[in-house]
């Protein structure tokens, strides 16, 4: 399976595609969302499950959480609802505050956020199966089967430190770019 970074790429890299072939349609608003659920979404629950193993408490809990919520659609069974009324809120206050252009002043819906959910948990698995030689790996099937690797998780913390740190400023540019004070200080 590809790292956060090609998840990040290739939601962002589509969904600007998206915004500039749509006329305004697909706001920044959606972008955001949809980009946040493909990079992260479904690997929530592997993130927990790493989480738990590296500091030792509640693992059970954690690899229970990782094999329920690393699926396609118990993702968004079980995470929309809620994710869809906070990404909703979020957008509300990002258009009050003008810190977020949405181009037609209106935030998103419910609706629209469980639709941009779910797209993004679907993205996630096209890259995941798009990297995983047509998901037959024997790594593949070895996590499909029991949701993680024999021991703890192979992943070092300093790793995630970075990665998060690279895409929190991609994402954090993605914002400063689309956000309605950078969009007036190029206009005068």
């Amino acid at each position: 399976m590809p790292g956060p970074g090609p998840h990040m790429m290739y939601a962002l890299g589509s969904s600007i595609g998206l915004m500039s072939t749509s006329n305004g349609r697909f706001s920044p608003h959606h972008s955001l969302v949809y980009s946040i659920n493909a990079f992260f979404g479904p690997d929530l629950g592997s993130f927990s499950e790493w989480f738990t193993s590296t500091i030792g408490f509640a693992h059970s809990f954690g690899s229970a959480l990782a094999d329920v919520i690393h699926d396609p659609f118990f993702y968004i069974l079980i995470l929309g609802l809620p994710l869809s009324f906070l990404y909703s809120w979020l957008s509300r206050v990002f258009v009050h505050r003008g810190s977020l252009d949405s181009i037609s002043g209106v935030p998103l819906t419910r609706r629209q956020c469980l639709l941009l959910i779910s797209a993004g948990s679907l993205s996630h698995f096209f890259l995941d199966h798009l990297f995983e030689e047509n998901g037959h790996s024997s790594m593949y099937t070895w996590i499909l089967s029991t949701g993680w690797w024999e021991n703890r998780a192979p992943v070092n913390p300093d790793a995630v430190v970075v990665v998060g740190f690279l895409c929190t400023f991609l994402i954090g540019g993605f914002i400063y770019i689309n956000s309605i004070e950078a969009f007036e200080f190029e206009v005068h």
